[in-house]
């Protein structure tokens, strides 16, 4: 189906493309009023845009309901700073009760049952139960619109970072698989970023790879072969070579027991090349599919 923005009621707009932008982190958003009363709420449209200056931006958008907007961006406007939470696992079902449309004036932090911190460079306070979280100065409000939906864009430079000690190792860098951060999807849904959802993908840097087009048309065009497969294979630097020492007991065996049968042999080796990409073992794939032309 095609949907044209256009035609569609607010509420539709917001249904489908929060279902469709997703993941999204969570920005757990901590301000004070100018008479000093503090909220707590939770914003998905939320993400990093700059690392110099660092700067984050969430949006507290005007409500699709009634048009009206949240205490978060009235409190921002008057007092133009804000802690911003970090939300994992152990904290979310606290999180999602704070984003009840409570009064203008209650306290979150007590409905919610989050402990205030003291922020050492801004007013409001941080969430003593977040592993993490960012001080930062408001530089800017950007408003999209004053139609319901509209986003209103706060636009923060982080001061200062506070993250637990169990979230480090011994050089200070974080453990991505300790973070268990938690995303929002559409309607009622959330992620996790549990251990086991985990997984790398070997990242290009200043060394180009030599894309799927570079690729033999025999993998190219493999009925097995994946486009991650290939992502993978064309992701190398230079064309691999054969390698006259590589050693493989299971390739030795694919190629003794198909020996008179090309087409089946050239299957199986696609097939146990997939495993090997499956395990991130990219070198030995290549030996593996670049073992066809020597044995066809």
């Amino acid at each position: 189906m095609i949907f044209d923005l256009a035609e569609l009621k607010p509420a539709d707009k917001q249904y489908y493309l929060q279902h469709l932008v997703a993941p999204r982190p969570i920005c757990f958003a901590s301000t004070i009023d100018a008479a000093g009363n503090v909220n707590l709420s939770p914003f998905s449209f939320f993400n990093l845009f700059s690392s110099n200056p660092p700067i984050v931006i969430f949006s507290p958008a005007r409500r699709v309901r009634d048009n009206t907007t949240k205490h978060t961006l009235q409190n921002v406007i008057a007092v133009p700073e804000v802690v911003i939470n970090i939300v994992d696992y152990a904290m979310v079902q606290q999180t999602s009760l704070a984003s009840c449309e409570y009064p203008k004036g209650a306290d979150e932090f007590l409905k919610a049952g989050f402990t205030k911190e003291a922020a050492t460079l801004v007013r409001p306070p941080m969430v003593a139960e977040s592993k993490a979280k960012m001080e930062c100065k408001v530089v800017e409000i950007k408003s999209l619109g004053e139609t319901p939906g509209a986003g209103q864009l706060v636009i923060c430079e982080v001061l200062r970072i506070h993250i637990a000690d169990d979230l480090l190792d011994e050089a200070g860098k974080l453990d991505q698989t300790k973070l268990d951060l938690v995303a929002r999807l559409g309607g009622d849904w959330y992620c996790r970023t549990a251990p086991e959802a985990l997984f790398k993908v070997e990242k290009p840097n200043t060394q180009l790879g030599i894309g799927i087009d570079a690729l033999p048309e025999s993998i190219r065009f493999s009925k097995i072969l994946t486009g991650n497969h290939l992502g993978q294979l064309a992701n190398v630097h230079d064309k691999p070579v054969i390698d006259a020492s590589f050693e493989d007991d299971h390739l030795k065996n694919i190629v003794q027991y198909y020996s008179l049968n090309p087409a089946d042999m050239e299957g199986e080796l696609h097939r146990y090349a997939a495993k090997l990409l499956g395990e991130g073992k990219v070198a030995a794939a290549w030996q593996v599919l670049l073992s066809l032309e020597t044995n066809l």
